[in-house]
C-alpha cells in the first residue's frame, strides 16, 4: 500500500475520532433533550442520554445559581430548575461585565457558552440583560443552524468514514468539507452577533444606537464590558480541519503517484 495512502487513512481518522467524541456522539445523543425539559416531558428522556450529559459537563461552568449537589446530575439539574446547557463541547466563550453584576457574585462576569446545536452558562441571565437593551433572547438565533447540527455532523462523520475504507476522487474532495468548518463557525457567529446588533427593539429600557458586538476580543457596550474569544471546541475544530487538510493532501499525492 502507498505509505500516502495510509497517511491519509491515518489523518482522516484522528479527526475522525474527534468530531465524533467532541460533536457528533454528544449532539445526536442529546439532540432533543432540551425540549422535553421545556415542554415537561422529562420523563421522556433516555438514560443515555443523561449519562451523555453527565459525562460531558464534567469541570464545565455552572450557573452561580446551582445547588452543587446537582453538578454532573441531568435528574437533579432538572428537579432544581437549574440552568442546563447541552452536552457538546462548546466552541465560542462570551463574558459580561457590568456595575450591577459584582465580582464576588460573578468572579468570571457573566459568561455563555455557545456550541453547535445550543448554548451553556449564564443563559438566563444574558437574555435579561439582552432585553435590557432591546435585544432578542439567543435563542432567536441560529435555529436552523441548531436543526441541522446533528444531521450535518453525522454526514461529515460517514464521509470521513468512506473516505478511510475507499480510495474516490469525489471522497477526496469532499474531505475539504470538514477542513472549513473553523471558518464555517465563525461566519455563522459573527453574522448573528451583526443581526442581534442591528435589530434592537424599543422595549428595552436602556436605548442603544445599532451596533456589532465583538467577535473576537475585548468590547464595550454602554455600560458593559464584554470579552468574546475561542474556547477547546474551536480549537478541536482546527485540529479536525488541519488533519482533514493533511489526509486530503496525502490522497491526491497517493492517487497521482498510483495512476
Amino acid at each position: 500500500m502507498h505509505p500516502s495512502l495510509i497517511k491519509s487513512r491515518i489523518f482522516a481518522g484522528l479527526a475522525l475520532i474527534i468530531l465524533t467524541v467532541a460533536f457528533t456522539l454528544p449532539i445526536v445523543s442529546f439532540h432533543g433533550v432540551m425540549n422535553k425539559i421545556d415542554s415537561g416531558k422529562t420523563d421522556e428522556i433516555s438514560e443515555f442520554s443523561k449519562t451523555i450529559w453527565n459525562i460531558y459537563n464534567r469541570g464545565r461552568y455552572k450557573s452561580v445559581s446551582t445547588p452543587k449537589e446537582a453538578y454532573n446530575n441531568l435528574d437533579k439539574m432538572i428537579e432544581e430548575s437549574a440552568e442546563i446547557g447541552v452536552a457538546s463541547v462548546p466552541i465560542w466563550a462570551v463574558s459580561l461585565e457590568a456595575p450591577n453584576y459584582p465580582k464576588e457574585a460573578f468572579p468570571e462576569g457573566i459568561p455563555v457558552f455557545f456550541h453547535f446545536d445550543g448554548f451553556s452558562g449564564e443563559v438566563h441571565e444574558m437574555n435579561t440583560i439582552n432585553h435590557y437593551v432591546g435585544m432578542d433572547p439567543m435563542w432567536v438565533g441560529g435555529q436552523i443552524e441548531r436543526e441541522i447540527a446533528p444531521y450535518a455532523l453525522l454526514i461529515l462523520s460517514l464521509i470521513m468514514v468512506l473516505f478511510i475504507a475507499y480510495n474516490s476522487k469525489i471522497l477526496t474532495y469532499l474531505m475539504l468539507l470538514p477542513v472549513i468548518l473553523p471558518i464555517l463557525f465563525v461566519a455563522d457567529y459573527a453574522y448573528w452577533l451583526y443581526w442581534f446588533g442591528h435589530n434592537l427593539h424599543d422595549w428595552g429600557a436602556f436605548k442603544i444606537k445599532p451596533f456589532m458586538p465583538t467577535v473576537f476580543g475585548d468590547g464595550k457596550i454602554a455600560q458593559f464590558t464584554t470579552h468574546s474569544y475561542p474556547t477547546i471546541g474551536f480549537y478541536l475544530l482546527i485540529a479536525i480541519s488541519l488533519l482533514s487538510l493533511l489526509a486530503f493532501f496525502a490522497r491526491q499525492k497517493a492517487l497521482r503517484e498510483t495512476k
